[in-house]
């Protein structure tokens, strides 16, 4: 197992923070379109901080797609401001996919600290199952950490959860069994909220599901749409209580941007170009439109 010696002592700045539980100040009900376009209003008015500790394949990306949405990025993973840092963010997104042992350090440092700031942390597993390292380190972040969210794909999902699943390098090869099923009784047993990305996306915090069927397969074509999506699921746990209604909605939102996308696109680059574009000039009202979001 992979310990925490690396992890450098701070002496870091107390800022205050709004409850969790006093995030929410949504007039909807949950779980309906106009409640998760209420969210998408919400973080455009707050621009919430997300703080990354990322990978270098798609950090610019990771970014770029954060200021889409209307939030405010900050990647930072020195182990000597990451504590700083996160105290004054809104969210914490851990993404693991281009892991070093100092990297894990740090996430372990800016995890303590947003878990003592009540700042909400989202752990994308990029690869766990690929490799021991990564497992490992997986699974060393949920042990230490009080994980708000969890987003990976079936396989990343399905190893951590200890179920028959497979990983070839950051791809999934699938799960034995029903992924909702998986989904849902790791949640309960964590007391996280587990996101399945995929064709149609999961959602669970082990009591009530939702299956996101918004997207398009050209998302599928194009690298790093997985960790974009964890920094939209970032910005939206920073205006919610409740995480698993606001990953159903980072999701749609993403999601109707990839349709729009490619209705214009001619190939994956762009997809991308447009995927931008289409998240910039979202609004409240495409969401209300457009989400297809079932309960089970």
């Amino acid at each position: 197992m992979l310990d925490d010696s690396v992890i450098v002592p701070l002496t870091l700045i107390i800022h205050e923070k709004l409850p969790t539980t006093q995030r929410m100040l949504s007039t909807e009900p949950p779980m309906t379109p106009n409640a998760f376009a209420e969210l998408l209003s919400r973080i455009r008015i707050d621009r919430p901080l997300i703080h990354h500790i990322t990978n270098t394949v798609t950090i610019n990306d990771c970014a770029n797609v954060t200021l889409c949405i209307g939030a405010a990025p900050v990647m930072a993973e020195a182990p000597e401001e990451v504590g700083e840092m996160v105290a004054m963010a809104d969210a914490l997104v851990l993404n693991i996919g281009t892991l070093s042992r100092q990297q894990v350090g740090a996430m372990l440092c800016a995890g303590r600290r947003a878990n003592a700031c009540d700042v909400p942390v989202i752990l994308d597993p990029v690869g766990a199952g690929a490799t021991r390292m990564r497992t490992e380190s997986a699974h060393m972040l949920l042990d230490t950490l009080h994980i708000a969210v969890l987003k990976g794909n079936a396989g990343e999902v399905g190893v951590l959860a200890g179920a028959d699943a497979q990983v070839r390098g950051v791809d999934s090869q699938g799960i034995s069994g029903d992924p909702v099923a998986v989904a849902q009784a790791f949640a309960k047993d964590a007391g996280i909220t587990v996101v399945i990305s995929g064709a149609t996306d999961i959602v669970t915090d082990g009591k009530r599901v939702l299956l996101v069927d918004n997207g398009h397969e050209m998302m599928g074509r194009l690298s790093g749409t997985g960790c974009m999506a964890a920094s939209i699921v970032g910005a939206y746990a920073a205006v919610s209580g409740d995480y698993m209604v606001s990953s159903a909605g980072a999701l749609v939102a993403f999601g109707i941007a990839g349709e729009k996308a490619a209705a214009r696109a001619s190939g994956p680059y762009s997809f991308r170009t447009a995927l931008f574009d289409e998240l910039a000039a979202l609004r409240p009202d495409d969401i209300a439109r457009g989400a297809r979001v079932r309960s089970l």
